[in-house]
């Protein structure tokens, strides 16, 4: 299946929903045309308050947005439809590159960020990345339950066992535990998960994916037989015993 049919069909029938906020008229127009050829459902809003609205009333499965917008900006914007939806996947469309920007937008909860200007094909590489970790989507290897050491992982509802405590992770801590669990006891390319989760090997994504591992370290801590070990230069191995 080549990377058009993927996109117009990554989980149903039906289109997927995108708000995009862009006060740049002609390129929200563009984008619009480009995603409505590649069959998604676009709603374009020319600034933050109007995106804001769009989203507290209709469902959306993923937003598009511009940094810089009147009224109300994209961190802003981001923050609000934040507070209404944890999951909902963000990506940020910007003229900055500033590693602040990106690092307060990740901590914002985005998924992925697109600099000015950029190709249309990736855009769509990006979307295709996000939308791969919608449930539902063909994601690779999803298990819905699994034993990790002393600890049992349900991935569809987000939960880590332990002894009858139950811990809910993110979705992003799941998805990433899932791939490790998946990769158990052999080494893991750090270009690898990186691509897997993100769609892409990005100093920035590096960044974010080292505090998840180091989040996850944290969530195994009861079980000392499991550990994941760093590879010099290489990536990972996530040590599990085998019984």
């Amino acid at each position: 299946m080549d990377l058009h049919s993927q996109l117009r069909c990554p989980m149903s029938k039906e289109k997927l929903k995108i708000l995009l906020v862009e006060d740049d008229p002609n390129l929200g127009v563009l984008l619009v045309d480009y995603l409505e050829s590649e069959g998604f459902e676009v709603k374009l809003c020319t600034d933050g308050e109007l995106g804001l609205q769009a989203f507290q009333k209709y469902s959306f499965d993923l937003c598009l947005l511009d940094v810089m917008l009147p009224k109300l900006d994209g961190f802003s914007l981001a923050k609000g439809i934040r507070s209404k939806d944890k999951k909902v996947p963000i990506i940020f469309i910007t003229a900055k590159s500033l590693k602040e920007d990106k690092l307060k937008g990740y901590d914002l909860g985005a998924d992925d960020y697109i600099t000015k200007p950029f190709d249309e094909e990736e855009l769509l590489w990006k979307i295709k990345a996000v939308i791969r970790r919608i449930p539902g989507s063909n994601s690779e290897n999803k298990q819905e339950i699994a034993s990790i050491g002393k600890y049992t992982f349900d991935f569809n509802n987000q939960l880590l066992i332990y002894n009858d405590q139950s811990k809910r992770i993110t979705e992003r801590e799941c998805d990433i535990l899932n791939y490790l669990s998946n990769h158990r006891n052999v080494i893991i390319k750090r270009e690898d998960l990186l691509k897997q989760i993100w769609g892409e090997n990005d100093y920035f994504f590096g960044r974010s994916m080292d505090v998840f591992i180091t989040k996850i370290r944290k969530y195994l801590k009861e079980d000392p037989e499991l550990s994941i070990e760093n590879v010099f230069g290489v990536g990972f191995i996530f040590n599990v015993p085998v019984k």
